[in-house]
């Protein structure tokens, strides 16, 4: 598991948050009307230390929310919910000028072994529950099996205080060829990212020292023959020290004709010789459309390699949240599109 002895989700902080402290209280808007610093379901998990992680949007809005969670925690024999409605423009002073219906839970040791199995299911990707918010009470979430995940909110309270909730992150499988300089920023960059990286390159003493948690690093002496055990939908980066390398992989990952993105360093006069390349061996026009060269968004002219890194993650969350509100866009000479192309899975 990623991040600590339970994973790095929001039920993971608050386990060990418990263990820690011995208390942790679980902040989450539930309700939003107009316009607000974040989404119903944003959440923040804070100590009776007042050490705090996660976020409902900063500000006053997260000062006061923080504030009320700590006298919660405090409050040995107080209840076990606190509810708070915030008036962002006249109550708090901010700009924002609508409401955050914001609940408040406390957690004591006596809830510890509900909390880890939640952070334990959390470990295995996203998943929903359903309670019944009570005044004060505890919230006894049953968790929702055939619950459709696919573009449900993190938080939706509808009638008679039913609360639904999604946990935990859809991740996206990411294939990244080349250990050098630009791949290195690759993987840092991607770190803190709902993306898990398979990092591929020939060289045994290629790979740093150190990964983030979030990347598996593979010696592979053919990396092209990495890709037939890459799951539907993964991304793919293409950067190694040599251009024939990268001329194998970009032309196995476009055969194959499965991958929500295929993408390569290089410029344009890189990508026509490869395309040249690709049309020589039969490869239809269609799939090789899909071949993101060069790589980023547009407006970041550096070559640094860690601008180069910011430019291309930003490229993929905007695939990975155009794919979330079912416009995902399309590749069209090396750049993302607005046409819906294949979906990130």
């Amino acid at each position: 598991m990623r991040g600590g002895a339970w994973g790095s989700g929001i039920w993971a902080a608050v386990a060990e948050a418990l263990e820690a402290e011995g208390a942790a209280a679980l902040v989450t808007v539930i309700r939003v009307e107009g316009s607000a610093p974040r989404e119903a379901g944003a959440r923040l998990v804070v100590r009776p230390s007042g050490a705090f992680s996660g976020t409902i949007g900063g500000g006053e809005l997260e000062f006061q929310a923080i504030a009320a969670a700590r006298k919660a925690l405090a409050a040995a024999d107080g209840p076990q919910t606190v509810r708070r409605n915030f008036a962002l423009g006249p109550e708090l002073g901010q700009c924002c000028g609508g409401r955050s219906d914001v609940l408040i839970e406390r957690f004591t040791p006596e809830r510890a072994e509900t909390v880890r199995a939640l952070a334990e299911r959390e470990a295995q990707g996203p998943f929903a529950t359903r309670a019944v918010l009570g005044e004060g009470a505890v919230l006894e979430r049953a968790v929702s099996d055939d619950a459709d995940l696919g573009g449900m909110p993190a938080a939706s309270l509808g009638p008679g205080g039913v609360l639904v909730e999604r946990f935990g992150e859809a991740r996206v499988p990411l294939y990244l060829f080349g250990a050098g300089h630009v791949g290195r920023a690759m993987a840092l960059a991607l770190a803190p990212l709902p993306f898990d990286v398979t990092w591929i390159d020939p060289r045994a003493d290629a790979f740093p020292a150190a990964v983030p948690g979030n990347v598996v690093c593979r010696q592979v002496a053919e990396p092209a023959q990495a890709l037939e055990s890459a799951p539907d939908g993964a991304c793919v980066l293409i950067m190694t020290y040599s251009h024939a390398l990268d001329l194998a992989i970009t032309e196995a990952a476009i055969i194959a004709g499965r991958f929500a993105y295929v993408g390569l360093i290089g410029s344009g006069t890189k990508r026509a010789r490869f395309e040249r390349h690709m049309r020589k061996v039969g490869i239809s026009e269609d799939l090789i459309s899909e071949l993101v060269c060069p790589i980023g968004i547009s407006g970041i002219t550096s070559r640094e390699p860690a601008a180069i890194a910011v430019a291309t993650v930003a490229e993929l969350l905007v695939l990975r949240d155009s794919a979330a509100a079912g416009t995902k866009p399309a590749v069209a000479g090396g750049s993302l599109t607005g046409k819906a192309v294949r979906a990130v899975s």
